[in-house]
């Protein structure tokens, strides 16, 4: 029988006010929370140099980073804010992306430097002042309080990022105030290192979950949380869909998925009805963003397959599994 090929193509309602309304808000965030940590950057820097902490020297590490890390992430909402292009036909969204990506990998090198210089000191303790300790780190977890919940609304995978940052700093700071109260009473030096190490191990995590949850986006990953088989079910279950193969889906940003398909639909069958049911579905039950979707009908030939239905230079038959 012969073969009909109709492509369906849907942005699921997109309003592109509210997208920018939603990057304006984020922006607004990054840019207060870039503000308030490189504010206490050079405080922490410097408060570290006059204590001789180690704790101290690497959260004024951690927090120029992480505000380098809020002014990449600035950037790349800009870039993503440009018009598609013939080359870059779904737009400049995977510079949020790459900025997360980045943030990740910055974490996991800045964790290995603290532990290097930790255990330095570890078998060597050099004297600390604690009260200086204690006061400069104080002092930044104020700042790092302040600028985590200023990010607290972040939903993006690089306002996640940035927030995953703010937190480790958090998390430092913290660990800077327990080693200087130990060493005030105790006068016990090696708390410095040792807590420093403590929370590497804390920040290394998040710096691996950044990492891995942007290598997904860049790999084209399927979405946290996409069930390609509930979706095929949803899918077959509908009047005159048979089946559903060469299923894809992948996302720009870690966000609202992206989906390819192709329908086998049965004889006789509406395609206009069943796509807008199709469109319909993935709108409304999995959040889907973006879909294209190839119709073809049931016992069609091999031989007359389309390119637009060809992988790998191997056709599929309709029904078949999927890549």
């Amino acid at each position: 029988m012969e073969k009909e090929g109709r492509g369906g193509h849907d942005h699921a309602g997109h309003s592109h006010g509210s997208h920018n309304h939603a990057k304006d808000a984020s922006e607004q965030r990054l840019r207060a929370a870039l503000a308030l940590l490189f504010s206490f950057t050079l405080v922490e820097a410097a408060g570290g140099f006059w204590a001789n902490s180690i704790a101290l020297l690497a959260e004024a590490a951690h927090m120029l980073a992480d505000s380098a890390s809020l002014l990449l992430a600035i950037i790349a909402i800009r870039f993503g804010r440009r018009p598609a292009s013939a080359e870059r036909s779904y737009g400049h969204q995977r510079y949020q992306t790459l900025a997360a990506y980045t943030n990740g990998v910055t974490l996991l090198v800045l964790t290995v430097w603290v532990i290097v210089e930790a255990a330095e000191r570890l078998i060597a303790p050099p004297q600390v002042n604690g009260g200086v300790m204690l006061g400069v780190a104080a002092v930044g977890a104020v700042a790092n309080l302040a600028a985590f919940v200023v990010l607290s609304g972040a939903r993006s995978l690089n306002e996640r990022g940035a927030r995953a940052h703010v937190l480790s700093d958090l998390v430092g700071s913290g660990a800077a105030i327990a080693a200087a109260c130990v060493i005030l009473a105790t006068g016990w030096l090696p708390a410095d290192p040792l807590l420093s190490i403590a929370v590497s191990a804390l920040i290394f995590r998040s710096g691996w979950q950044l990492t891995r949850e942007s290598s997904q986006v860049l790999l084209q990953g399927a979405p946290p949380g996409f069930e390609p088989d509930n979706l095929e079910q949803a899918l077959t279950a509908l009047a005159g869909v048979s089946g559903i193969h060469d299923l894809h889906a992948w996302s720009l940003t870690g966000e609202a998925p992206i989906v390819t398909l192709h329908a086998v639909l049965r004889e006789g069958t509406d395609h206009d009805a069943v796509l807008a049911q199709i469109h319909e579905t993935l709108r409304q039950r999995f959040g889907v963003a973006h879909a294209t979707v190839q119709m073809e009908v049931a016992g069609c030939d091999v031989a007359e397959l389309t390119a637009s239905e060809v992988h790998d230079g191997n056709p599929h038959r309709p029904g078949s599994a999927r890549d």
